[in-house]
């Protein structure tokens, strides 16, 4: 490639950039499309394996989301929202707890006890505030409710989004095939060969990512309500739900979900009691993620450093706000794949055995 051709690449790929910069407020319906799409490729292509039509495919892969999608909305948001309103309720009565028992034993212990006034911490207000407010803090739905009627403009914003993302994310499944295919028919045939190698790694990474992370967050998720609703957990769902989510970086769902869980135990009874059943829970949900979940699910070739999926979710987000989320993961991806290849030429270059060479030559 001349040096022309590499500024004139350069140039295309920066002005891709600042349109899609540009229009990220309108993109969101079509990522959110097309997510939807690549989930739902390798269904239909398993269901046309089958001899059906890809027409028919991908309109039993659409129905069978649609109905996924209701079934999740109609059972797990006023479950949700109940959690919430449970935790809300209790708080009044562990903040008195904290004002009265833990406060003043850490005082005793550090010695500040006879300094209470200077040193101690008042929780009377914040209590008073959650005990007359609960109700309006618990209220999820129709707070929701409430703040998008405020506007004529986010009601628009909303009901067009509802109703762009199915029928793009149809015609995503329907000609995803076709849109793979003539993207591969513009590439320069010099360079197919590479581009598709590179495509097919960056491709594997995010299928193992998106996909194969996504079942394990959700049967994390599962394992830990359900085995911290039979512990006695009264917040169960919601400490699950909350460990699951985060559990796409590993370790994290473990640690927050049980630090989450003690939290939610300790403002239930005021006592550990709760503690060994909870370790339980979460070792027997660990042993699970490690032994079956991960190597099922994901396998060794996801390649996505922990701090890099952090690091790239968060960089899109503050660039490109949600829209920059929704691409974080598909570009840190691309770029990784990107950089092992750079790697592997470096190190298989003349110029990396030049060094070694003087390097071997100095020490001698």
């Amino acid at each position: 490639m001349s040096e022309s051709q590499k500024w004139m690449l350069l140039s295309i790929v920066l002005l891709i950039g600042w349109i899609f910069y540009l229009l990220s407020p309108i993109l969101t319906p079509f990522l959110v499309a097309a997510f939807l799409g690549y989930l739902g490729d390798p269904m239909v292509d398993r269901l046309e394996a089958r001899k059906l039509s890809r027409g028919l495919s991908v309109t039993i892969v659409f129905v069978f989301f649609t109905i996924l999608l209701l079934v999740m909305i109609l059972l797990l948001i006023p479950l949700l929202e109940n959690q919430i309103i449970a935790l809300v309720k209790k708080l009044p009565g562990f903040i008195e707890y904290l004002q009265t028992h833990v406060i003043p034993r850490l005082l005793s212990v550090t010695g500040l006890a006879n300094q209470n006034a200077e040193y101690g911490i008042d929780l009377t207000i914040l209590k008073k505030a959650i005990g007359e407010n609960w109700h309006s803090i618990g209220g999820l739905a129709g707070y929701l409710v409430n703040s998008i009627s405020t506007s004529g403009m986010l009601i628009i914003a909303w009901l067009s989004n509802i109703v762009l993302i199915p029928v793009i994310a149809f015609y995503f499944m329907r000609d995803w095939d076709v849109l793979v295919d003539k993207i591969h028919h513009l590439i320069p045939r010099h360079i197919e060969p590479l581009v598709a190698r590179l495509a097919k790694e960056s491709d594997e990474v995010l299928a193992a990512f998106m996909r194969g992370q996504l079942l394990v967050m959700v049967c994390l998720a599962t394992i830990y309500s359900v085995g911290l609703w039979i512990a006695g957990l009264e917040l169960a769902f919601l400490v699950g739900l909350l460990a699951g989510v985060v559990s796409f970086v590993p370790y994290l769902g473990f640690i927050v979900g049980i630090v989450a869980a003690v939290i939610a135990a300790f403002m239930q009874v005021h006592d550990l009691s709760l503690l060994l059943p909870i370790a339980i829970v979460f070792g027997i949900g660990q042993l699970i993620e490690s032994m079956l979940l991960t190597p099922l699910l994901v396998g060794d070739r996801i390649g996505l450093h922990p701090v890099a999926v952090i690091f790239a979710i968060l960089v899109g987000g503050q660039l490109f706000g949600f829209v920059g989320v929704l691409i974080a993961l598909p570009v840190s991806a691309v770029v990784m794949v990107l950089l092992r290849y750079i790697y592997q030429t470096y190190v298989s270059s003349g110029l990396y055995e030049t060094q070694c060479e003087v390097k071997e030559e100095i020490q001698d």
